[in-house]
């Protein structure tokens, strides 16, 4: 017997995305009235299968922001807002979830539904949140683990369009340091980056950073101000130009828009489509950043991390500095938190079953050293049945 919830899942990824996928709806209204309301703003309606390599075009042209993610591919409506939705403007204007005006969405018993602040309220808040799947390992009939889902936008339905709310376009102030992968160097870059976490995030920064570069981006401060508040990295930069470090560069400039930025990042900074891996993420807690044990021992966790499975990335993602409405199902975790760290374990297209398995259990070993210094701090990402029940639990 099918249980709701489980219904809830099986109709958005058996029949949902091969549809949804088509649906490139595209439509700007600078006074956007939600269906049912009165109050007005701007929005930009998507449909659920637009991808950011086809909205931020879209929003260039109109000379407006839309906060999203740094993947062309990912899709708007489906892997990235219904999954909380975070990216390098989150910190001073908020997640995805934060600016979503209304949704339009069919639902496990067959009906369509608008929801918004003014109808289907509490659908619109339950939407508003990022999915969690887990893994519950027992033996049946067919010898397959089973999934178990709670919560999370894409377990209400299927959601077939989303309005979001449009900001003007915002200057970037950009600082990118950049170097051959080096031990020494890369714990010297994240020491930079933890010693100046707190302060950074107060100050508008966003970004990313790996064990080669860091890539910083402010949408509210000046040339001058940003200069000053980046001077650390800066001079780190500088210096290892000037000691002839191996590919080492800095770039200290300033983006017209957050498009051209898109742009210019994803040339050389793209995740891979189609890799097979097995993926473990964790949230960094301000508290975290503290004291200077508190920043050690974060350095030290991700150092040990990014060597147990290389490719460690560190995303400067979270609110932190942009209020909760408490409107959103998402996680608390994610307002007191600074970063968002991934960690993958990729295998080969011929690997067994036992090679995958191994795989995710690198993966949860190489995220343990995060574990052990975020006692209360966990993020859970979206991923498809058989990666997530290969690893036993």
């Amino acid at each position: 017997m099918t249980t709701k919830v489980e219904a809830a899942f099986l109709i958005p990824w058996l029949s949902g995305y091969p549809q949804t996928h088509n649906l490139k709806k595209i439509s700007y209204d600078p006074e956007f009235v939600p269906e049912g309301c009165s109050q007005s703003k701007p929005g930009v309606t998507f449909g659920a299968g637009v991808q950011w390599g086809e909205a931020y075009p879209f929003a260039e042209a109109h000379n407006i922001t839309i906060v999203g993610g740094s993947d062309r591919s990912v899709g708007v409506v489906g892997g990235w807002l219904q999954g909380g939705g975070h990216g390098a403007l989150s910190n001073t204007m908020g997640l995805g979830v934060d600016r979503v005006l209304q949704y339009k969405v069919v639902t496990p018993d067959g009906q369509y539904r608008i929801a918004n602040d003014c109808q289907n309220e509490d659908l619109f808040y339950a939407l508003r949140g990022g999915a969690i799947y887990f893994c519950r390992v027992h033996r049946t009939y067919s010898d397959r683990p089973s999934l178990s889902i709670i919560g999370g936008g894409g377990t209400f339905g299927v959601v077939l369009e989303a309005t979001v709310l449009a900001s003007p376009q915002v200057t970037l102030q950009t600082v990118i340091v950049s170097f051959t992968p080096n031990t020494v160097r890369t714990q010297e870059l994240w020491n930079i980056l933890a010693d100046n976490g707190l302060k950074w995030a107060e100050e508008g920064w966003g970004g990313f950073s790996t064990s080669g570069i860091a890539i910083l981006i402010n949408p509210g401060s000046t040339k001058e101000d940003a200069a000053k508040s980046m001077d650390p990295l800066i001079q780190f930069g500088k210096r290892l130009q000037s000691e002839g470090v191996e590919g080492a560069s800095t770039i200290v400039t300033e983006f017209p828009s957050w498009g051209t930025f898109f742009n210019a990042f994803t040339k050389d900074h793209v995740a891979v489509v189609g890799s097979s891996l097995a993926l473990a993420s964790r949230l960094i807690s301000k508290d975290n950043f503290k004291t200077s044990s508190d920043r050690s021992a974060l350095v030290s966790a991700l150092l040990a991390a990014d060597a147990a499975t290389p490719g460690l990335i560190i995303l400067i993602s979270a609110p932190s500095s942009f209020p909760s409405t408490g409107k959103t199902s998402v996680a608390d975790a994610w307002r007191s938190s600074l970063y968002h760290i991934t960690v993958v374990s990729p295998w080969n297209w011929n690997a067994t079953i036992e090679e995958k398995r191994d795989h995710y259990v690198a993966a949860s070993r190489s995220i343990d050293h995060l574990r052990k210094i975020t006692p209360d701090a966990a993020y859970l990402v979206r991923q498809m049945y058989e990666s997530l029940c290969l690893a036993d639990d």
